[in-house]
């Protein structure tokens, strides 16, 4: 596994860089490794450790498409990525796939070249304050100085909310949350706003986590998910059916623990998702047991869930009874069939 930073702008496209449409399996495959996209290193969900390893939520989506891939999870180059040149790093090829907490948007889906995969996280922004602030909603922010990550759809969301609701704000931006978080510790601003799952990560790495609350107002909708570039169907339909495989394996109760001894089940459901009965993989370019492959080394998404920020994590976001659950208990994470 190996790790390349990139600070600036994304270098323009090569004459040695690949054609886009369909080639990048081949790419992946010939290179012998998956570079992955991730953001700046962010507890939950793309967290970089002293050793060099990364994990968390996003980094075990790169993580599955390695395993599905190559049979191995830790055949990935991460890239940390500012939110400024997220989009250019990957239609510039340098990545192969985007996982960081990316919103899924019209103009993002439309107008940058980009293909959205999957949801693999439902979320929606809010504002983070001082306990002692006296602050307790949104509502009261009028005047105040809000810190947010500049090139994002929190940006636009922000000056969206205060003008509906006819308030005034002056924002504090910059593109490393870095800084910007080290911003609003050090009191450079009133607010610090991003998704609220963002907020409980950065919160939850804090000196004093309880000195800072979390606003109840949710004031967007934040559909998160990888992406990819537009003009390569075969590699976006692989990286889709390994985050869906993950969720239909997590319905039908397949696990990193038992998937070995389901390979002998008789639910011709399971048989399917596991490549002992038809061959979804040849579709894809993999091996019948791809999905094999992706739960021995992952786990089902409910396990990659309560791994990285399940209430039993230092971010402890629930899951149940919110849209992260699946469709059968009450949310909406929902994947097509494997068959």
């Amino acid at each position: 596994m190996r790790f390349i930073a990139i600070t600036s702008c994304a270098l323009m496209l090569g004459a040695g860089a690949p054609a886009f449409a369909q080639a990048t399996l081949a790419t992946v495959q010939e290179r012998g490794m998956l570079n992955c996209q991730v953001g700046l290193p962010t507890p939950g969900f793309y967290a970089l450790a002293d050793d060099g390893t990364w994990s968390g939520i996003d980094v075990d989506m790169c993580r599955a498409v390695s395993a599905a891939i190559f049979g191995d999870p830790d055949m990935v180059e991460y890239q940390s990525v500012t939110s400024a040149v997220r989009f250019t790093s990957l239609a510039n090829s340098e990545s192969d796939m985007l996982s960081r907490t990316t919103t899924w948007t019209a103009v993002r889906d439309t107008q940058l070249g980009l293909d959205f995969t999957a949801v693999n996280f439902y979320d929606g922004q809010g504002f983070l304050v001082p306990a002692d602030s006296g602050i307790t909603s949104a509502l009261e922010l009028d005047g105040a100085t809000i810190c947010v990550l500049t090139g994002t759809t929190t940006e636009l969301n922000l000056a969206d909310y205060f003008r509906a609701n006819g308030m005034s704000f002056t924002p504090v931006t910059n593109e490393n949350v870095n800084v910007l978080v080290e911003t609003y510790l050090g009191g450079g601003c009133d607010a610090y706003t991003n998704d609220k799952s963002g907020l409980a990560a950065r919160r939850s790495a804090f000196p004093d986590p309880s000195a800072h609350i979390i606003l109840p107002e949710t004031v967007s909708k934040e559909p998160l998910g990888p992406v990819v570039r537009q003009g390569d169907d075969a590699w976006a339909n692989l990286v889709r059916w390994v985050i869906y495989g993950m969720m239909n394996a997590e319905e039908l109760g397949v696990t990193s623990e038992n998937v070995a001894e389901m390979t002998a089940s008789a639910d011709p459901n399971i048989a399917r998702l596991l490549g002992t009965e038809g061959n979804i993989g040849e579709g894809l370019g993999l091996s019948a047991d791809f999905m094999v492959n992706v739960l021995t080394a992952v786990g089902n998404y409910g396990e990659v869930y309560e791994r990285h920020i399940g209430v039993n994590t230092p971010i402890g976001i629930p899951r149940d009874g919110t849209l992260n659950a699946l469709w059968t208990e009450g949310g909406i994470m929902y994947a097509p069939p494997f068959r």
